[in-house]
């Protein structure tokens, strides 16, 4: 009987450099959105001027978002590319057995099961990672494209989607970013330190505690045949054009995503700087049409009718302002001389 090796090959090196630059957009992402979404922190406004500045959290955040979504289009691409071409299984598709391991390892960790179960290459909690992932790039995706785009998103759907869609961003950052550090956490770095994704090995230990029924299928000879090269190159012959059109499609959506419009959805007001009002001078108001009369009887006071406010507002035309306020002027004064005409004629 062969000896078994102490390490097994887990992940490739694009796998690796894949999953860094996840590590480095999320991070990202995390470091620069939960700042915009509790502004009033101290530890907001602390992460807020070391970048210097709101605006500038706002670039960094919308750059880490475009890498995110970079890095989907590239992983759908090698995932097709593993699954037609390579023929490899589909091992982080969820099935029955996740749930049967995941009952007999909750009785395991209770001290009922004797044993643990024998999984698979990705056992059930990787899975729910990897599709809790999925599930928070789509959120995040959609959501996001309404806030960057606020004016095409309400062009299909009604204003209140706008706000909707903010609050949901925000929520499903704090998930994602509570999800990893404290489930992915725990199982990776605490519970025991896992640097397979960094190595791309895993140790035998490991792979008998958490990968046990892989490990039977690499010891058996069961794992992953070679393919013919003729076949090979057939199914790249398929699979290569598709995967570029797809990709240029994908390309193009992002960069529509990005250049579409110019109004983000902003969340921390932007500092105002000192602007100088201009306040244009209103117009004096035409004196009272009033006219006081005095006799050696009994002071006679005279009352127009008053002027309508209309003609107050000078339109530029002769017609349709000036006119009006001539022709008041002429008869607030004709009235004023005929009532002293007839003071004196009485008196």
């Amino acid at each position: 009987m062969s000896k078994k090796p102490n390490t097994f090959l887990r992940f490739e090196v694009m796998q690796r450099i894949e999953h860094i630059l996840l590590i480095l957009s999320f991070s990202t992402l995390g470091l620069t959105g939960l700042p915009q979404k509790f502004p009033t922190a101290g530890i907001s406004l602390f992460i807020v001027s070391l970048f210097g500045g709101i605006e500038i959290v706002r670039v960094v955040h919308r750059v880490a978002a475009t890498l995110f979504m970079l890095e989907a289009i590239y992983h759908l691409v090698d995932a097709g590319y593993r699954l037609y071409v390579r023929r490899q299984a589909a091992s982080m598709l969820p099935g029955p057995d996740d749930v049967r391991d995941a009952l007999k390892a909750f009785l395991y960790n209770l001290g009922i099961a004797r044993s643990r179960p024998k999984m698979g290459r990705f056992n059930f909690v990787e899975k729910a990672e990897y599709w809790a992932v999925v599930w928070g790039l789509l959120i995040m995706a959609v959501t996001g494209f309404m806030l960057w785009n606020p004016v095409a998103t309400s062009l299909v759907l009604p204003g209140q989607a706008i706000p909707a869609a903010k609050a949901a961003h925000g929520a499903e950052a704090i998930l994602a970013v509570l999800a990893i550090l404290i489930w992915h956490f725990y199982h990776v770095h605490l519970k025991k330190l896992n640097l397979s994704i960094f190595t791309g090995r895993v140790s035998l230990e490991e792979m008998e505690e958490e990968h046990a029924a892989e490990l039977e299928k690499i010891l058996q000879g069961e794992q992953q045949k070679a393919v013919d090269d003729a076949k090979l190159r057939k199914r790249k012959a398929i699979y290569l054009p598709i995967a570029a059109v797809f990709s240029l499609a994908m390309l193009y959506g992002v960069y529509r995503f990005v250049t579409l419009e110019q109004t983000a959805i902003t969340t921390i007001p932007p500092k105002e700087s000192p602007v100088e009002i201009f306040v244009p001078q209103t117009a004096t108001p035409a004196p009272s049409p009033t006219a006081k009369a005095v006799s050696n009887e009994a002071p006679l006071q005279v009352v127009s009718q008053p002027m309508d406010i209309s003609i107050m507002v000078l339109t530029g035309t002769w017609s349709e302002g000036i006119e009006g306020i001539v022709a008041s002027s002429c008869s607030t004064r004709d009235d004023a001389r005929n009532a002293l005409d007839l003071n004196n004629s009485s008196g």
